[in-house]
Order: C-alpha cells, then structure tokens, then sequence
C-alpha cells in the first residue's frame, strides 16, 4: 500500500506540472501523454531543443524544481545572448583597424568576459584617437627637427667668415684703394713701369714716402729672385708685405684688467671725440659691461649737451658741470661716482685743442695729475682720436700728444670719406702704437676694431667701389 502511494504522488505532480504548462503556453491539440512526457524530461533537466523558453506566466514556488530549471534556463540564456553579442559585434572594429591598428591591450580587454560591449568600444575609440595624435604629434616633430637642422647648418668652407667685416672695411677704404684696385688687372708683364704705377698710388694713399720705400724695395728683390712671375703675384706679395707691417699694431682694447678702467680720449678739434666715445659706449655695453661718460669738454658749446645725448641713447649715466667748468674736476668726480657705483669702464671727454698750443697742451698734463691723485695707474688708457683725412699731418699729432699725456692707442675715424686711409701704414711704421679702433662710417656700429687683414683687403679690394661724393 505504501508502494502504491509513493508511485501516485509522483504521477500526480506531473500531471499538475502538464496541466499548468498547457494552461500557460496553450499547446494546441496535442495528448495528455506527450504533455507529461515533456513535463518529465523538464523535471529530470535532459537538455532543451534549440530556442526552448519556459512558459511565460511560470512562477513555480520557492525551492522548487522547476525553480531551478528556470534559473538555469536564464543564466544559460543570458550566456548565449553575451557569446552572441559580442561575436556580432566584433566586426564593428574593422574600420578602426584599416586607419591604425588598436593597441593588443585593448583587443584583449574587448574579449575579456565581463566587459560591456559600450566599454569595449570606448577603449578601440580612445585609443584610436590617442593614435591620431601621436601620429600627427610625431609629424609635428619631425617638421620642426627638419626647420631646426636646416637653420643650424653649418656655412659651406668657402663663405667667409666674416662677410659684413669685410664689406665694411672695403667700402669705407673705396676711394684709398681705387688705383691700387685696377693696377693688377690683366696679369700685366711685371716691369719698370708697372713700379713706376704702384709707387704713385702708394704715395696718393699717403702711405708715407719711408713706407713707400720699404715695399717697392721688397718687391724688387723678390722680382731678382724670380719668386714673382707676373702682376697677380705681385699683388699676393704686396698684400703679405702690407699686413706684415700692420699686424704689430693689432691690440684690441682690453677693459678688464682694472675697475673702473678710466679711458681718457684726446685729441685736436673736429676729429670725432664725442662721436668715438659714444660709439665706444654701446659696443662696450654689448658686451656686457657697465659704462659712465665724464663731461670733460667744458669749452665748446653744446658739448655737455652732446655728450648727455649719447647717454640716453646708450642708456650710461653722464656725470656733467656747467659750461666753463673745470675739466680736471669733473673728470675726479665722475671717478668718485664710477667706484661708488662699481662701474667697469669711465670714458672721459676733453676739449679738442691744437698740439701746437702749448698751454691747452699743458691742461691736459693737469687733468692726468689729477687722476692719479685718485688712482696712481689713471688713466689706464689715452685713447688719441685722428681723422684719417689729415694724411700725414695726424703722424705730427701723435708726436705732440705722446710727450703731453703718453699716448696708449690710437683710433683712426673718417675712413670712409678720404682716399688717405694708408695713413695707417705710416703710423705703425713709425710709432707702433696700438691701433684700436677705426671710423668706416657715421652709423652707431661702424666703429670697427682694428684688423690687420680686413684693412689691406680693403685697400687692395677688386669690387666695384663707388664714389658715395
């Protein structure tokens, strides 16, 4: 009896079961048999056709069987549905791949399970951006690597090295070399008349008859020596004697030895003075030092005011009296003020005077006593200015001013605007004075310093020169 009742109840879930499940999915005209035969395998979890749903409107109870088999049915559903999913929509990255390939990483996290598919393509996304950029990033680059090696390549061999030097000097010393310039045009045959020819231009350049002397000298015993065959070695040999003579008198202005340096520029009226040391001021503040103007031109009128001129161009102080002033004393308070204020280098003025004039000469003995009341070594350097259109006559001067105040280094100005510039010659020749500074033209930065080569290139310049008269 009991067996009896452990085989009914099963049967009578299972036909409950069936019941509810024809109620719910309203199977048609199918039999009784076929329903609890289908009922069964649910129970027993045999494997499902392909596209099998539980009916809709089951709500078996709480621990139920059936309970499970719908939770498995969904979690299983839901599985197949994320497969799906993502096999779909794995060929949405194919675009992204043709323009640049996506990071590994990202194709991995874009398979990991558990990832979105709104994750996935958000990652492809980024780091396809991310790749444009960089691209575009690297092409930026390399541009501007390109820009930069183009503008930092190094001159070709053959440029020289400094062409605005050289075209400086050629044209400021034009009308000094022009016959020089066409003597040696054409390989003339070298003889007594093409001498003859240098030795007149020589002296018209105002190289001075002892200087004139010593290079048709030297010429001549290389000519008996057959060193020279026609006139372009002889101009390759005159040009190497010509430097020779100048090199000694190359010695740039060194203003760092003492501080403040006091620079004392003489020299007689009309040369440049004023202009020279304004000149002198901005080349020494581009280089970096500090600079004070002393008024010491107390006698022509407007020089003060000149002079304070410079000084706001250059943006130096000026220390200035009034008209008439003495000139030592303001020389001895402008280097008061330069050592309170530790400045590297005092340019002073002083009156243009004749060296003729004897008691102006003496002034100047004064205001050299006077410094060195101050400082036993100042002036460090008396800097004499001459205008190089005095020819010969700037050779008396250097004379005179040497025996007043011992003249230390000379600046030859006007350069550009006389055809005496071989002046220079005669005054190495003759004194060997350092030579600091040339004048090749008005501008703020045509105060050259001295160069023996650029200077006899100049004289011996092949370029059409031009008269600027």
């Amino acid at each position: 009896m009991a067996a009896n009742e452990d085989t009914s109840t099963p049967k009578e879930k299972t036909r409950l079961f069936s019941r509810w499940r024809r109620k719910a999915a309203d199977p048609g005209p199918e039999t009784e048999d076929v329903q609890e035969l289908e009922g069964l395998q649910d129970i027993e979890g045999s494997p499902q056709t392909e596209g099998s749903q539980p009916a809709e409107g089951f709500q078996p109870t709480e621990g139920s069987g059936a309970d499970n088999l719908a939770k498995t049915h969904d979690d299983s559903s839901n599985s197949s549905q994320a497969v799906e999913s993502a096999v779909i929509q794995q060929p949405q990255l194919e675009p992204v791949q043709e323009q640049e390939s996506p990071p590994l990483s990202a194709v991995e996290d874009h398979h990991k399970p558990g990832v979105s598919n709104d994750v996935a393509h958000a990652v492809v996304d980024q780091d396809s951006t991310v790749a444009d950029t960089d691209e575009h990033h690297n092409i930026t680059q390399q541009a501007t690597a390109d820009i930069v090696e183009k503008a930092g390549a190094p001159a070709p061999e053959d440029t020289p090295k400094s062409p605005k030097r050289a075209n400086l000097f050629s044209r400021a010393l034009s009308k000094t070399g022009r016959g020089l310039e066409t003597l040696f045009l054409g390989r003339r045959q070298i003889d007594d008349q093409l001498f003859e020819e240098l030795e007149t231009e020589l002296l018209m350049a105002d190289v001075g008859v002892e200087v004139c002397t010593d290079i048709i000298e030297e010429l001549t015993d290389q000519v008996k020596r057959r060193e020279l065959s026609d006139s372009g070695a002889l101009r390759a040999a005159l040009h190497g004697i010509m430097v020779d003579m100048l090199v000694p008198c190359e010695q740039p202005l060194d203003v760092s030895t003492e501080q403040p340096f006091v620079l004392l520029v003489v020299g007689v009226n009309g040369v440049g003075k004023t202009t020279t040391i304004g000149k002198l001021a901005r080349s020494l503040k581009n280089q970096g030092y500090s600079v004070m103007l002393a008024a010491g031109d107390t006698f022509r009128a407007a020089a003060v005011e000149q002079l304070q001129a410079w000084g706001d161009r250059n943006d130096v102080p000026v220390v200035a009296q009034h008209t008439g002033a003495d000139s030592a004393s303001v020389i001895y308070d402008a280097i008061e003020s330069a050592r309170a204020r530790n400045i590297d280098v005092l340019i002073a003025d002083t009156a243009g005077r004749l060296h003729t004039n004897s008691n102006l000469m003496e002034e100047l003995v004064k205001v050299r006593r006077v410094m060195a009341k101050l400082d036993d070594k100042a002036p460090h350097e008396v800097l004499l200015v001459l205008d190089a259109g005095t020819g010969q006559n700037a050779v008396r001067q250097v004379q005179e001013f040497s025996e007043a105040v011992a003249v230390t280094g000379l600046a030859v100005t006007k350069l550009d605007g006389t055809a005496r510039g071989g002046v220079v010659f005669a005054l190495c020749k003759r004194y060997g004075l350092p030579v600091r500074y040339v004048g090749l033209g008005e501008g703020v930065d045509d105060l050259q310093v001295f160069n023996a080569t650029a200077y006899v290139e100049g004289v011996l310049s092949e370029n059409e020169n031009t008269d600027d008269s």
